[in-house]
């Protein structure tokens, strides 16, 4: 139901607001629990998301495999999964400090929030990008148990760049969308067109991640980072066409898990080499 390796998407960014909040590694308790609990979010997320999908995930071709439509697990198992995963991230919250704990359940109303959009706008692209957005502020109040408006052009950078990749996934149920009267970006202004808005949300994470290095007066290796994203965002842009849409899943998952540990490792690398 859930491909743990697919943590790869989001896990990096926030650990890059870890390292920022801590300028370098933080302390080993700290970084366990922040995976934990980012962890944690992310599967109580996507167990929701398939429940509350079900009924849908069932009658589309590319998704009626998924293990609730098949049958391959009840719905009161993946409810359970969802309390528990739930409850798992509250605690590694506590853990950390009373000011994450206290957001916890922010968090998770963030993600569960999600399920429901595609059922009300065409804009559920960028409440995913929002959800997973979240992922490096919360790293930061880990670390700090406070907050600093600078770790929002990380956060934003996030929203755009999980919006455009979900733009471009979401393509392949153009037709099935169309039927079912869900609501998507491509629905309504069609995969061309989808396919530039992905482009310019890309642009603006380019952007704002140039401002954050700015932001947080990173040095030359940070920066690389910044190119190397602009440079995998224009290889993934390269792999679909909007009358070739066979290789998305390549652009989906491995470029994007490639951006995603690649800035990390940039940024922690900057950090490390200006101590």
């Amino acid at each position: 139901m859930i491909k743990w390796e697919h943590s790869v998407l989001t896990l990096p960014f926030g650990l890059t607001g870890a390292v920022l909040a801590a300028r370098g590694i933080p302390n080993l308790h700290t970084s366990i629990w922040i995976i934990v609990a980012l962890v944690a979010a992310r599967s109580a997320a996507m167990a929701f998301n398939r429940l509350v999908d079900a009924d849908i995930d069932a009658e589309n071709p590319r998704t009626k495999i998924r293990a609730l439509p098949a049958g391959k697990l009840s719905k009161q198992f993946v409810l359970g999964f969802v309390v528990f995963t739930s409850a798992i991230l509250m605690f590694a919250a506590w853990q950390l400090n009373p000011l994450s704990l206290y957001l916890s359940p922010v968090a998770l109303a963030i993600v569960f929030f999600y399920s429901f959009t595609k059922r009300f706008t065409r804009w559920a692209h960028v409440v995913l990008g929002v959800a997973m957005g979240i992922a490096p502020a919360a790293a930061w109040i880990a670390v700090r148990g406070s907050f600093d408006a600078r770790i929002l052009l990380l956060s934003g950078a996030v929203v755009f760049w999980g919006a455009g990749f979900d733009i471009l996934y979401s393509c392949q149920d153009y037709e099935f969308d169309s039927d079912a009267n869900i609501y998507s970006i491509p629905k309504a202004f069609g995969i061309r067109n989808s396919l530039l808005i992905a482009r310019l949300f890309h642009v603006i994470t380019v952007l704002l991640l140039a401002g954050m290095v700015a932001a947080f007066g990173l040095g030359k290796i940070a920066m690389a980072g910044v190119v190397m994203v602009a440079l995998l965002l224009i290889y993934e842009h390269s792999l679909v066409k909007h009358d070739d849409l066979s290789r998305v899943n390549a652009a989906f998952f491995a470029m994007n898990g490639f951006i995603s540990m690649g800035f990390l490792f940039f940024i922690a690398t900057d950090l490390l080499m200006g101590r």
